[in-house]
């Protein structure tokens, strides 16, 4: 064997693995950049007022402003969650921050189980109270997943939960819901991220506070009727537990804390 020819081989072919690798990350970064917006980008306005309510930012600001429809959606079942059900086969907990891994380990086990998208803002360790209110027994908390609209927007209505114990997830409750445009709904172009922070900290967010999680998806206020109606919303997580709901086209705000599930509108 011609030693030096093959050590001249593994040498470009490394450097080529650099290259690439090299591009993917540059590639990766930039696309990042170009997705988020960071406190300096925002108006002089709204930084001006965090800074004089001591507001701080911990999260990147989305960019994005897509043109989206409202929607309607029901629940198969009749009801926004089922009862807990335990799983045939416990798969490891680890699996949540799999992607397709967990997808493979309970997509026969939990239906529609592809369309959901984790929510580590919502997921958490339970309390007593939390647990004997869902009855699930022996689990030590919960991981929170949404349903997808279009395969991209989660539906923050709709949620599965997953409880786990020792490392294990153990048991689920899901409702299965079905959604479908609205007639004669034009897709609009939602209000951007910024715009509905400003809206937030000119008149909403308390001093103090601190914004861990910006994300879009759907919204809407729950009636009692059997079909339901969510809009476009940017969600807005504080570390404090309050989530803030901006409705993407109208502007409209929906506070939610953690002793009141119900959320309640301001214009």
């Amino acid at each position: 064997m011609d030693w030096g020819r093959a050590k001249n081989v593994l040498i470009y072919a490394f450097l080529l693995l650099n290259l690439v690798l090299g591009y993917q990350l540059w590639a990766d970064v930039r696309e990042q950049a170009d997705t988020n917006l960071d406190f300096a980008s925002l108006a002089d306005s709204t930084q001006k007022a965090m800074e004089e309510k001591s507001i701080q930012l911990l999260c990147p600001i989305p960019s994005m402003t897509p043109a989206l429809p409202k929607i309607s959606y029901h629940y198969v079942s009749g009801e926004s969650i089922g009862k807990p059900v335990t799983l045939n086969k416990p798969v490891e907990s680890k699996l949540i921050f799999m992607g397709t891994d967990l997808v493979d380990a309970l997509g026969d086990q939990i239906p529609e189980f592809g369309n959901y998208r984790y929510d580590p803002q919502a997921s958490q360790e339970m309390t007593d109270a939390e647990l004997e209110r869902v009855k699930v027994a022996g689990a030590a908390g919960r991981f929170v997943m949404h349903t997808l609209v279009d395969g991209k927007w989660p539906l923050f209505n709709d949620q599965l939960e997953l409880y786990y114990s020792e490392q294990k997830i153990v048991s689920y409750r899901q409702s299965l819901v079905e959604i479908a445009p609205m007639e004669d709904e034009q897709e609009q172009k939602i209000l951007p991220a910024s715009g509905a922070l400003k809206r937030l900290v000119d008149a909403f967010i308390p001093e103090g506070s601190s914004i861990k999680d910006i994300q879009l998806g759907y919204y809407g206020q729950v009636f009692n009727s059997e079909s339901q109606v969510a809009a476009p919303s940017w969600r807005f997580t504080l570390e404090s537990g309050e989530i803030y709901y901006v409705q993407g086209i109208s502007g409209d705000v929906t506070v939610n804390s953690p002793r009141d599930e119900e959320g309640k509108e301001q214009g």
